[in-house]
């Protein structure tokens, strides 16, 4: 899809605070300073439109974003940082989950993982999560430039293997600064959202 328009509508933290226009969503999930707004912001053609926080754990609502009044990147608030509260914590799990199983408009969801470390216990939870409730799942492992191009079938294998993947075509290796896998993730997305091969 080519982006020229994109706006974040609205920061929502309960159902009645969704947007009603219909349009297909795509949610990403990750833990925090995974690389979420590096991905938006590649995804959209923009420098720095979606908010790379200095502070990880900071994004509290879920936060959707209007691509071309054809669809919406919902961001959901990064995980598995310690220093929120553990209400807080509950509080998002919740905020999440009803978004998660609840939503119809919810046609996809990315989830990120960092392609340097193994997936952490937070990430297998989230993936088993997403699995459990049969929601499609595209997993983009971010900052593959971090890692030495000889080790990608490494990396691929090890995150294929930790997470239980049934198969290796729902995983992408992506990098921000090189644009990796952008392309791959458009046409998941677009697959997802609008039945596009």
């Amino acid at each position: 899809m080519e982006v020229h328009h994109v706006e974040l509508v609205m920061s929502a933290v309960q159902p009645s605070q969704y947007p009603t226009t219909g349009y297909p969503e795509i949610a990403l999930v990750g833990r925090s300073n995974v690389g979420k707004s590096s991905l938006t912001n590649v995804l959209i053609n923009r420098r720095s439109y979606a908010r790379t926080s200095s502070q990880p754990g900071k994004t509290q609502t879920l936060n959707f974003y209007n691509v071309e009044d054809q669809l919406y990147f919902v961001d959901v608030p990064g995980y598995g940082y310690a220093k929120v509260s553990k209400t807080e914590r509950e509080k998002w799990g919740q905020m999440i989950e009803t978004y998660l199983t609840q939503r119809d408009q919810l046609k996809g969801v990315v989830s990120l993982i960092d392609a340097r470390h193994a997936p952490t216990a937070d990430d297998v939870q989230m993936y088993q999560w997403l699995a459990y409730y049969q929601l499609p799942t595209l997993i983009v492992a971010t900052k593959s430039d971090k890692v030495a191009r000889g080790k990608w079938n490494q990396t691929i294998s090890q995150i294929k293997k930790t997470l239980g993947l049934p198969n290796t075509d729902n995983i992408v290796l992506f990098s921000a600064p090189k644009k990796d896998g952008k392309d791959a993730v458009w046409q998941w997305i677009e697959q997802q959202a609008f039945g596009e091969e």
